[in-house]
């Protein structure tokens, strides 16, 4: 007797459950979509016994069923209407069929584009925590008869794990684009903050600007502190962004802050931080030396620090640690400091107001900012560049200035340095819709300044006309905006606490 062929030992009980366990513990473990795809088509064939397994997902604004992968890596994409797995989607209902092409619903399309026959199908929705179908499950063709009701079972079971697998890989996988994309932005716009403030960008043909620049670019890669000085206006903010982009430092942060704008009692707190319950209802806060950890510190103002506070920054830039407020250990920082100021330290010294120790700390580099009236030969230069910026900033037809309004520009003081004149032609860009600015269209006050000619026996010092004329200024800014520090202040291109100050100065008080 010839001996009987033997069937494929069935799959036992025991080891379905097990293949199912297993395959529940790498849904939860993989986080790829294609490879988590991949593996349940590969792994359900065997549990089910079927020749090969689809899944499909759904894109409900095109009403469409797309393959990510097949059992033969063949992607596929059809009208979810049509076929028995779009049939599972759209109803949410499992479909068991034992011959496709006796159902009406079954797309025979598919089979005559992939060559394949299709016999016996079985279709389960996948559906996320709220219910909602996102794609199919299918399996085909069942090796030894038709899919059964365990077989139904098995693959529901499977279905509402890979459902949350799913939406979990699809969340990942947009967090890792955005990600992506948020790196490709933050490099583009690092990019462009580098090339805003490199030192090429500062404007000014002039002996004494392209000293500043050269400067810059021999100072790039040290550490060393910087102590800028120079009147109000003149771009002393400009050149501490400059330095600190040119250097080795330019990745880590930049930070700034005004040491007149904050009242003595804020001081410490905002420059070393403060911790958590130092009294009632305050939240822990890193000072802004922390934050500029790794990076820069830009000391802006820094003549108007109080002598308490200057000796706790002279401690930092000695030991390279801070206290916080209301801490129990010191933490280090790595910190290099730009410091500026409208002030002459030196005589603040002479004054007592100023430590002689932080100042020489400080004072490893200087750069003295000219005044504008002292480089008009760049005056030209920069009026152009700020009425084409600001032009090309608000969308404005290019406009330029005729040859008498640049002559009352070069020939006006200027109190206000370059400040000033940004703001004058920012003012001309908002305000004057003609193409060419003339002398007309300038203050009364630049005009007649670049005009009039010192009498001889009536020369004033300098330092009293330039008093003199911010005086005016002030109080016509107050006058303007009816008395409102704040609003007069950004008019005038300075903080409201450098404003209180000048108004002290000169005695103006508000009406």
């Amino acid at each position: 007797m010839r001996a009987l062929k033997r069937k494929p030992a069935a799959i036992s009980n025991d080891q379905r459950l097990s293949t199912i366990l297993e395959i529940c513990r790498k849904i939860n473990s993989e986080r790829d979509l294609p490879s988590l795809l991949n593996l349940l088509a590969r792994e359900v064939t065997g549990i089910v016994e079927a020749d090969r397994a689809s899944i499909f997902l759904l894109d409900r604004e095109r009403q469409e069923l797309c393959s990510i992968v097949t059992l033969d890596n063949e992607p596929i994409r059809f009208d979810a209407r049509l076929g028995l797995a779009g049939a599972a989607a759209l109803t949410g209902q499992t479909i068991n069929v034992e011959d496709a092409y006796k159902d009406s619903r079954f797309y025979k399309e598919i089979d005559e584009q992939t060559g394949y026959h299709t016999r016996s199908l079985l279709a389960v929705p996948l559906k996320n925590r709220e219910g909602t179908v996102i794609g199919t499950f299918q399996v085909l063709n069942k090796k030894a008869g038709v899919f059964k009701k365990e077989d139904e079972r098995i693959l529901e079971d499977l279905a509402q794990h890979l459902a949350i697998a799913v939406e979990t890989a699809q969340i990942v996988t947009e967090l890792r684009r955005n990600q992506k994309q948020l790196l490709e932005e933050n490099k583009n716009l690092w990019k462009e903050v580098r090339g805003r403030f490199t030192a090429q960008n500062i404007i000014g043909m002039s002996p004494q600007i392209q000293s500043i620049v050269r400067l810059i670019e021999q100072i790039s890669e040290s550490p060393i502190n910087v102590l800028i000085t120079g009147e109000s206006g003149t771009g002393k903010e400009l050149v501490a962004k400059a330095i600190h982009y040119n250097s080795l430092r330019a990745g880590n942060p930049l930070v700034v802050l005004n040491c007149a704008a904050l009242p003595e009692n804020l001081m410490e707190s905002e420059l070393f931080g403060i911790e958590k319950g130092v009294a009632t209802g305050v939240e822990a806060r890193i000072g802004k030396f922390e934050a500029a950890n790794g990076g820069t510190l830009f000391l802006d103002e820094i003549g108007d620090l109080s002598l308490v506070s200057q000796a706790k920054i002279l401690r930092v830039l000695q030991e390279k640690m801070i206290d916080r407020l209301g801490g129990r250990k010191p933490v280090p920082v790595d910190v290099r400091i730009i410091a500026a100021t409208n002030k002459d330290l030196e005589a603040e010294i002479k004054k007592g107001s100023f430590r002689e120790d932080l100042y020489y700390r400080l004072k490893v580099i200087h750069i003295s900012m000219p005044a504008l009236r002292d480089i008009k030969d760049d005056i030209p230069l920069l009026a152009k560049h700020f009425l084409d910026r600001y032009c090309r900033e608000m969308k404005k037809e290019p406009k330029k200035l005729s040859p008498g309004a640049m002559r009352s520009l070069v020939g006006y003081g200027w109190p206000g340095n370059i400040r000033e004149l940004e703001n004058e032609m920012k003012k001309q860009v908002v305000l004057n819709f003609k193409k060419t600015i003339t002398e007309d269209d300038l203050p009364e006050y630049m005009v007649i300044g670049a005009r009039q000619p010192m009498a001889t026996g009536r020369i004033r010092s300098l330092k009293a006309e330039v008093e003199e004329l911010e005086k005016r200024l002030i109080l016509e800014a107050l006058q303007t905006c009816r008395q409102n520090q704040l609003q007069a202040a950004k008019a005038l291109g300075i903080s409201r606490w450098g404003l209180i100050k000048k108004m002290r100065r000169y005695g103006i008080s508000v009406l």
